[in-house]
């Protein structure tokens, strides 16, 4: 008699396919979610806008498909999900590596930036975090009527008595609070939400352009071409004889958005990423991602030397601070 032959298990095949079926659904849909940034489309509307904030997470979900494309032998889906896997990585991971350390001379300056979600968050730590963070200049977003009689209550007005305050209801105002005297500028034109802006005089003479960084947020129907606009308003660095620039606040975008990116293009650098913090993220909670679009930017003549995010009660961010170096 002849050897008997073994009948393929049709109950295997069908694992084996509906596991093929499933890993190229994954490829396919990790494709998807880089697109918009990859191709140039990222601002077409609100959710393309919120999905370009979460790009930082399809970095380990392209290295996992590449690893399970490997195990399942589907070779040339495996090339193109690893392909898009490094392409991610070297979009992404360069803001978790700090630049090399800049010997500098110059005046030292402290800033902080705080949402204060609708002049919710608590006050108190708001003032201990100027006072610990020895902060020289504070940025205010959200900021209430009620907030600023909060924060002078605290004691913020005997830290920094100089400040330029546009408070109003919700999430419409903004403000610039200084240790050094300071001048109101129109470095923005007017835009849905309060974005202050300031020329600080620092001591020794050097004097330094700050804006209050807040436009609209891309959320509701109809805001993703408002949010461009005004993203696209923010002032762009000065040139070499100006005095430098920082731009700190609630930017309502991350890294991967493509305004954003046009500022940083520009010529301004973003504290985080020079520091290697660029993916500490600054807002989300709940079963929110957590993403960062809470920034410092800053010009020429100014040199990052350290960055901190900081827990706030009452808030739904995460406030930034940056130590600073004004050259020359």
């Amino acid at each position: 008699m002849g050897a008997a032959v073994a009948e393929p298990d049709a109950g295997s095949a069908r694992r084996s396919g509906c596991a093929t079926a499933l890993f190229l659904l994954a490829v396919l849909g990790t494709a998807a979610w880089a697109a918009p940034v990859l191709l140039g489309f990222d601002t077409a509307n609100r959710y393309l806008i919120a999905l370009t904030a979460t790009l930082p997470y399809a970095v380990p979900v392209g290295v996992v498909l590449t690893v399970l494309g490997l195990a399942l032998r589907r070779w040339l889906s495996t090339l193109l999900v690893g392909l898009l896997s490094v392409v991610l990585v070297v979009l992404v991971l360069p803001r978790a590596i700090p630049d090399s350390p800049t010997p500098v001379q110059g005046s030292p300056l402290r800033v902080l930036s705080v949402n204060l979600f609708f002049g919710r968050a608590d006050a108190e730590r708001v003032v201990d975090l100027v006072r610990d963070g020895r902060i020289d200049v504070l940025s205010l977003q959200e900021l209430t009527p009620e907030a600023v009689a909060a924060l002078d209550r605290a004691g913020l007005a005997a830290l920094l008595p100089h400040r330029v305050l546009h408070s109003g209801p919700r999430a419409d105002g903004s403000g610039i609070a200084s240790r050094f005297p300071l001048r109101e500028l129109a470095l923005v034109p007017p835009t849905s939400l309060a974005q202050p802006s300031a020329l600080i005089r620092l001591p020794g003479g050097r004097e330094v352009e700050f804006v209050a960084v807040h436009p609209l947020y891309p959320m509701g129907a109809d805001t993703a071409g408002r949010w461009r606009q005004e993203l696209d308003a923010l002032p762009r660095p000065p040139g070499e004889r100006a005095a430098p620039r920082i731009l700190a606040g609630d930017f309502n975008a991350t890294l991967d958005n493509s305004p954003l990116r046009a500022l940083l293009g520009g010529g301004y650098s973003d504290v985080a990423e020079v520091t290697g913090d660029g993916l500490a993220p600054t807002w989300g909670a709940g079963w929110t991602p957590r993403v960062t679009i809470d920034h410092v930017l800053v010009s020429e003549g100014l040199v990052a030397q350290g960055y901190q995010v900081h827990d706030v009660p009452g808030s739904d961010h995460r406030a930034i601070s940056a130590h600073l170096v004004v050259s020359g």
